[in-house]
């Protein structure tokens, strides 16, 4: 049987892992079709398996107030989050500074975690932080300053999608309308995929391209990104405090940057490798505070 601090690190790599995918599925998509294309596809696929699981499961019924509860938390960390992250990069911010802006977020969370959530954080926690961006910095470094004659309003859909994501993080673990994972996750992705397809419809940009390389990434984001990356990042934020599982986003980064190298063949620099010590560093001082009382805890049981 696993021990919780097992099970804590299997849910950590989990949602490092499959959040990063999202990022090489994004790639792959969008070398084929539209942004908002792959976006509406991805959760309308991913919104069907779920579904399927869900009526399998026979699940008891929610109250209309959960279901409109997780509906909102996905329209901002689905809805909010990804349309502000693509919309940015199609609109000429380079990648890297739209990954930097959006890995702000667990400093904004560590702000906000105090007064909203009275979880306060601690030095270490901050100074875990710091290093933790400075490596995002290092990891995303050549991409930066590629970013020429981009409006500034371009930079702010990526600002906006780091506040979505910080906002649905703070409200769902502050109020009391949480469902299990196996229910709110469907409602999220459903009401995502309805956002979604509302959007391409009304742009015109609905219609998938006959590919077999675009329902491969299709497939790809609507499993490893939309149902394993979100499901694992709900999942660490019922196991740990939200300052820990923000900072976990310091670790995407690099494992996108792995991931591009073993597919793509991109190569990884000093500043990246660099980057990456300092990405684990950060994530490693700030995990130490829950290893610690979790050390406690079992001391006290035996």
């Amino acid at each position: 049987m696993l021990t919780n601090q097992q099970i804590n690190i299997l849910a950590a790599v989990g949602f490092v892992i499959m959040w990063s995918s999202g990022f090489i599925g994004a790639r792959l998509g969008t070398a084929e079709a539209g942004s908002l294309t792959v976006l509406m596809w991805r959760f309308i696929v991913a919104a069907a398996i779920l579904s399927v699981w869900w009526l399998w499961k026979q699940r008891k019924r929610m109250s209309i107030t959960i279901v409109l509860w997780q509906s909102f938390i996905g329209l901002l960390a689905q809805g909010g989050y990804l349309l502000g992250v693509f919309l940015s990069v199609e609109n000429g911010v380079s990648a890297g500074t739209s990954n930097l802006i959006t890995t702000l977020q667990p400093i904004v969370v560590a702000a906000l975690a105090g007064p909203v959530l009275k979880q306060n954080t601690t030095i270490k926690e901050w100074i875990g932080l710091l290093i933790g961006i400075l490596g995002v910095l290092l990891v995303v470094y050549d991409d930066l300053g590629t970013s020429a004659h981009v409006p500034i309003w371009a930079y702010a859909l990526s600002v906006m999608a780091m506040v979505s994501l910080v906002t649905s993080t703070l409200l769902e673990k502050k109020f009391d309308f949480s469902a299990p994972l196996s229910d709110a996750l469907p409602i999220q992705t459903i009401i995502s995929a309805l956002l979604f397809t509302v959007i391409a419809l009304v742009s015109n940009q609905a219609a998938p391209p006959v590919s077999y390389d675009f329902w491969v990434a299709v497939l790809w984001v609507a499993v490893l990104s939309s149902i394993g990356g979100y499901g694992f990042y709900w999942l660490n934020l019922t196991l740990g405090s939200v300052t820990r599982v923000s900072s976990l986003l310091y670790l995407t980064p690099p494992v996108t940057m792995i991931w591009a190298f073993l597919m793509f063949g991109e190569t990884i620099g000093f500043f990246t490798i660099m980057g990456m010590l300092l990405c684990f560093i950060g994530v490693w001082i700030i995990s130490q505070k829950e290893m610690r009382q979790w050390k406690a805890k079992r001391c006290i049981e035996m």
